[in-house]
C-alpha cells in the first residue's frame, strides 16, 4: 500500500517538473480545487490536465491545483465555483449535487450493475441533460472522472446486510440519497464533511462509513477501520466542473483547448483507477484491515431496503430528476434486453 502510493507520488511529482509552465503573460487563470490528496490518479489526472491546457493554450491560460481540500471541503469549493471566487472544482458528483439536484439519480444505491452501464449513461442519455442542468445552475460541465464503487468501512463488524447496520452512526456524504439510503437500511446517518471524517472516526463519533477503496485509503480512513465490506451498493462519477460565466468568458478557440482533453482523460482516468482498485484491496490487510465479498444472497439482501431509498427519494425529486430518472432506467432496461 505504502509503495503504491509512494509511486504514484512519485510519478505525479516527475510530471509536475517536467510540464510545460505557464507563460508569465497567461491571460486567463484557472484555479481548481479538490479534496483528492496529492499521489492519487485523480491529483495525477489533473496535473495532466494543467499540462494539456497550459500548453495547447500556449501559455494564454494558467492552471493552478489545489489538492487535499486546501481551499475547503467539497461542497465549499463547489459553491466557490459557482460564486466565481474559483475557477473550477474536481469533485464527486455527491457534493455537487448540492447545487445540481439532477446529479442525486446517479447516486440512486444500486441503480448501475457494472461499471460500463455507468459508463454508458453518463457518455450518453445523460450527458445532455446534465449539460443543461449544469449550466443552469451558473457552472459548467469540463468532464467526467471517476470515484468508483463505495462500500462499508467500519469499526465493529464486516456488513452482510442491513442488520448489521441497525443503530450503527454511520458517517453519510452531506446529500439527501445517502442519507435515505442509511435510513432505509436501518443506520443512525451522521452527515459529516469529508475532511472531518478521520477526527470522527478516531473519536467515536462515526463507527464507519461508505466509500471506495481508494478515497478510503488516499484519506488515510483505513487507519481507524478495521472491516471493509465489498457492497458495492453506489457507483459515484466524478466531474470536473468550471464556473460558467468564466467558461463562457473564455475565447471559442480556448474553451475547445479546455474540454479537448475529455476524449484522452475520461478513458484513461477510469482505465487507471479500476486498475488500482484491486491492487490496493490486496494491500488492506498489511493496514490490519479485513476484507469481505458478500455472497449474492447476502448483497441482494441490500436490494429491498434500496428500493425503499429510491423510492422515498424520488417521490420528493423535481421534475427534471424524474425525467432523468426515468431516460436512465428505460435506456438500461433495454440495454439489458428488458431485464
Amino acid at each position: 500500500m505504502r509503495r503504491t502510493l509512494l509511486a504514484l507520488s512519485s510519478l505525479c511529482a516527475l510530471l509536475f517538473f517536467l510540464v510545460p509552465r505557464a507563460h508569465a503573460d497567461a491571460a486567463y487563470t484557472l484555479k481548481i480545487a479538490t479534496v483528492a490528496p496529492e499521489g492519487t490518479p485523480w491529483s495525477e489526472g489533473l496535473t495532466q490536465f494543467k499540462a494539456m491546457v497550459e500548453k495547447n493554450s500556449g501559455g494564454k491560460i494558467a492552471v493552478k491545483v489545489f489538492f487535499g481540500g486546501m481551499l475547503g471541503d467539497e461542497n465549499e469549493t463547489v459553491q466557490q465555483t459557482q460564486r466565481g471566487q474559483i475557477q473550477g472544482v474536481a469533485g464527486s458528483t455527491g457534493a455537487i449535487a448540492s447545487l445540481v439536484p439532477e446529479l442525486n439519480v446517479l447516486e440512486l444505491p444500486f441503480l448501475f450493475r457494472s461499471a460500463e452501464e455507468a459508463d454508458f449513461v453518463l457518455d450518453g442519455v445523460a450527458l445532455a441533460p446534465l449539460e443543461k442542468a449544469f449550466r443552469a445552475r451558473g457552472l459548467a460541465l469540463g468532464f467526467w472522472s471517476e470515484n468508483g464503487y463505495r462500500s462499508f468501512g467500519t469499526s465493529f463488524a464486516f456488513i452482510k446486510s442491513p442488520a448489521d447496520l441497525k443503530g450503527r452512526k454511520m458517517r453519510s456524504q452531506e446529500n439527501p440519497v445517502h442519507l435515505e439510503m442509511y435510513k432505509a437500511f436501518g443506520a443512525s446517518p451522521v452527515p459529516i464533511p469529508t475532511t472531518e471524517v478521520l477526527t470522527s472516526l478516531q473519536t467515536g463519533v462515526i463507527q464507519g462509513y461508505d466509500q471506495t477503496p481508494l478515497y478510503a485509503s488516499a484519506a488515510q480512513w483505513l487507519s481507524a477501520t478495521k472491516y471493509y465490506t465489498l457492497t458495492e451498493h453506489i457507483y459515484q462519477p466524478a466531474a470536473i466542473v468550471f464556473n460558467k460565466a468564466w467558461f463562457d468568458a473564455l475565447p471559442a478557440d480556448l474553451q475547445k483547448v479546455v474540454l479537448s482533453s475529455r476524449s484522452e482523460l475520461v478513458p484513461r482516468m477510469r482505465k487507471e483507477i479500476r486498475a488500482l482498485n484491486p491492487i490496493l484491496l490486496e494491500n488492506f490487510p498489511a493496514m490490519k484491515v479485513q476484507v469481505y465479498t458478500p455472497t449474492a444472497a447476502e448483497k441482494a439482501s441490500f436490494e429491498g431496503p434500496a428500493k425503499v431509498a429510491r423510492d422515498a427519494y424520488m417521490a420528493k425529486a423535481s421534475t427534471t430528476e424524474k425525467e432523468l430518472y426515468k431516460a436512465i432506467t428505460d435506456a438500461l432496461t433495454a440495454r439489458r434486453g428488458g431485464k
